[in-house]
């Protein structure tokens, strides 16, 4: 794999090799069985501890932003976020991993986590008091709907603050997944992040992740 780290900082958490967490996004094809079986044999020969987060149920706000109903849009989420794991628990099988050696971290098991909940509220609080970090934010969710919709066609203001909400629901994972999964060190990897994410960890918005938290470019070598 080619590693690009965002910065000087999360260069050291790749090399101390503690602990992986790789972002799965249930709606992309880029994430076939094969692209996790292959993420997950890099990510354990390289850390102690590998994670998957998989951002199920938040993927309803994108739903909703779309047009979807809200009882549509969860629906849609929890098959789709099913079927992710079952890919994800696919890959691992055929590695001879056990979901015990690499977990899935979905909604079910982050909404009753403290620590997610504590940096998820501070992400809300922070987005409603912070008029540069609210735009960053909303950027990042244009950025996403722009590439579902139609070609030539924007989303609106609307359809960005409903689907805002995805984006800061899967915050508190780029900001100090160590204390969520009680890591010293952790490195979020993730193959095309948005530019809020480079913001951030070169400290532009203000809020700058925890130390200990790294976040990594994860692409297939030679990729172009």
């Amino acid at each position: 794999m080619a590693v690009e780290p965002l910065s000087a900082a999360c260069a050291a958490v790749v090399e101390r090799g503690e602990h992986a967490c790789f972002g799965i996004s249930p709606f992309n094809s880029y994430f076939s069985t094969d692209r996790i079986r292959d993420l997950a044999a890099w990510g354990l020969a390289r850390f102690e501890r590998v994670d998957f987060f998989v951002p199920d149920a938040p993927s309803a706000f994108t739903f909703e932003a779309l047009g979807y109903t809200p009882e549509k849009a969860a629906w849609k989420a929890r098959r789709q976020g099913q079927y992710t794991r079952n890919k994800i628990a696919t890959a691992l099988s055929s590695l001879g991993v056990t979901q015990r050696g690499a977990r899935v971290l979905g909604w079910a098991e982050l909404e009753g986590n403290a620590a997610f909940g504590r940096l998820h509220e501070h992400g809300l609080r922070r987005y409603a008091e912070d008029a540069e970090f609210r735009d960053a934010c909303r950027e990042a969710s244009g950025w996403v709907l722009a590439g579902k919709l139609p070609t030539g066609q924007r989303p609106d203001a609307e359809q960005v603050e409903r689907a805002v909400r995805y984006f800061l629901a899967e915050l508190p994972l780029f900001l100090d997944t160590p204390s969520i999964v009680d890591a010293g060190i952790s490195l979020f990897c993730y193959h095309q992040p948005p530019d809020v994410l480079r913001r951030l960890y070169s400290g532009e918005l203000g809020w700058r992740p925890a130390a200990g938290q790294g976040f990594a470019v994860i692409t297939p070598a030679g990729r172009v």
